[in-house]
């Protein structure tokens, strides 16, 4: 098992797309990046923690990769727009691949130059990589959002690349 933290827009729609992947075991969405302790969304959503919505992702390295966890990260989130995902904009909703050991960040600094080289992406890709330092989990009704609220919204889609 492993877990990786990743930040790209709103946490429900990432959480949705991310969780019927193969391999992955478990996701959890939550703060992380910022300086505030025990954040909550009331001050994340206002860009004034430096807190990024995050979700968690808990997988079987025997059934899946890092880099497939990655690559699919990149195909249902704009990398390339600092501080905006669709119609939401502000630093919680910019693109972070938070690592917690050494071999994650050199994976996704791999990811990022691979991407960048087949140019799936017209513009620079702006995913920061950033090393966990605290994760905080988000309050019960943003867990599992769009399981609970299928009709909810969400700016995220999988893109043919």
């Amino acid at each position: 098992m492993d877990k990786l933290t990743l930040a790209g827009g709103c946490f429900w729609g990432v959480e949705e797309l991310i969780r019927k992947q193969p391999g992955v075991i478990m996701t959890e969405v939550g703060y992380a990046g910022g300086q505030t302790d025990n954040p909550v969304y009331e001050d994340v959503k206002t860009g004034t923690t430096g807190h990024a919505e995050v979700i968690q992702v808990t997988f079987d390295n025997n059934k899946t990769t890092l880099e497939k966890i990655l690559s699919y990260f990149f195909k249902i989130h704009n990398p390339t727009t600092p501080n905006k995902q669709g119609n939401d904009v502000g630093s919680q909703y910019r693109s972070i691949i938070f690592y917690s050991s050494d071999i994650q960040k050199l994976v996704a600094e791999e990811m990022i130059q691979s991407i960048t080289e087949l140019k799936w992406w017209d513009k620079p890709i702006v995913t920061e990589v950033l090393p966990l330092d605290k994760f905080y989990s988000a309050e019960d009704f943003h867990q599992d959002y769009l399981q609970k609220n299928p009709g909810g919204y969400t700016c995220h889609f999988e893109r043919e690349i």
